[in-house]
């Protein structure tokens, strides 16, 4: 496994390599001028914006542009932001711990629902109660999470007041108190349930099809022959099996908790990298924008790799090599 995860790892530069590339070109047939959030908006001399252009290296050739940028990206400098004015590194690292909180938080709910509804709905098949969580998954499946989370913004803050609809945490408490950890969960929670039980939706149906099918099996009728209780049968010889595939759903995980973020961060305005990702597109701050792009490429290739290790852990029948 060790020499398949560091083959795969070195498979990732000219795939990363390329990807920079794309991302570079598109940043470049943008339309708008960087230079909208570098200089200041009220001097608009044209021989201030052309000094400014020769200082940035924006009048070198493309091929020039190119490789600075990517020499400097290896390096760790991802250059600085024009909208906020301070290093893009800094400024991803103070955003990414929200995000991950709040990823967290939504694969915790995600589990936690699809691990309950899927094992009842799979012992209880056909049952009224397996097609009342049917048609809660494909209710979920089917309403996108801008549209729930515009619902639950209106009813559950504005009607009701339950929750905050903005920021992650109040204004004014220390970090690190038990009041500051406390409004923290109480600004991801709406959030996180919009990422996480929407997820929910997708694994609950594989789950439950998956006890279905395995309940079928000669092994299942084999213990069944010898006397084993049904409790024993579902929980060490069904679901043990059935849970493979969902625990390997964990890498992909990781990519479709970011992608989804940057929709629902921008609902809920919660100060992580997907609220940060639109505000650099929307005001053309291409050093935040191809450093997340990377960011979330890089996500993509890890999180394959991260599936494709954790099929061979929990599923011993699997060699990689």
């Amino acid at each position: 496994m060790l020499k398949y995860t560091l083959r795969r790892l070195l498979g990732m530069i000219p795939m990363l390599l390329l990807i920079s590339i794309v991302v570079f070109s598109l940043a470049m047939f943008m339309p708008g001028d960087p230079l909208g959030g570098e200089i200041d908006p009220t001097n608009s001399d044209p021989e201030y914006i052309e000094e400014m252009r020769e200082k940035l290296g924006y009048n070198d050739p493309i091929h020039v542009q190119y490789w600075t940028w990517v020499t400097n990206f290896v390096q760790g400098d991802f250059g600085k932001s024009t909208q906020y004015k301070v290093q893009v590194s800094e400024l991803v690292k103070s955003r990414m711990l929200n995000t991950l909180f709040l990823g967290i938080s939504s694969i915790v709910i995600t589990y936690i629902f699809a691990f309950a509804m899927g094992m009842t709905a799979g012992r209880k098949a056909y049952s009224k109660l397996d097609h009342f969580i049917g048609g809660l998954n494909y209710f979920g499946l089917a309403v996108p999470n801008y549209i729930a989370g515009v619902v639950i913004i209106y009813f559950f803050s504005f009607k009701l007041g339950w929750i905050p609809f903005g920021g992650s945490h109040e204004i004014g408490l220390q970090p690190g108190t038990l009041e500051y950890w406390i409004s923290r969960f109480h600004h991801v929670l709406a959030p996180a349930i919009v990422l996480g039980a929407l997820s929910t939706a997708s694994y609950t149906q594989f789950l439950r099809n998956d006890i279905i099918e395995s309940s079928r099996k000669d092994f299942v009728r084999t213990a069944r022959a010898k006397g084993t209780s049904e409790s024993k049968i579902y929980n060490s010889h069904i679901l043990r099996n059935s849970v493979i595939p969902l625990i390997t759903f964990l890498g992909f995980d990781i990519v479709t908790i970011v992608n989804g973020a940057v929709i629902t961060e921008a609902i809920f305005t919660y100060p992580g990298i997907g609220t940060l990702f639109l505000n650099s597109v929307n005001n053309r701050d291409y050093s935040v924008l191809m450093t997340l792009t990377m960011f979330f490429s890089l996500l993509v290739l890890i999180g394959n790799l991260v599936a494709d290790l954790l099929y061979g852990i929990v599923d011993p029948r699997i060699r990689i090599d």
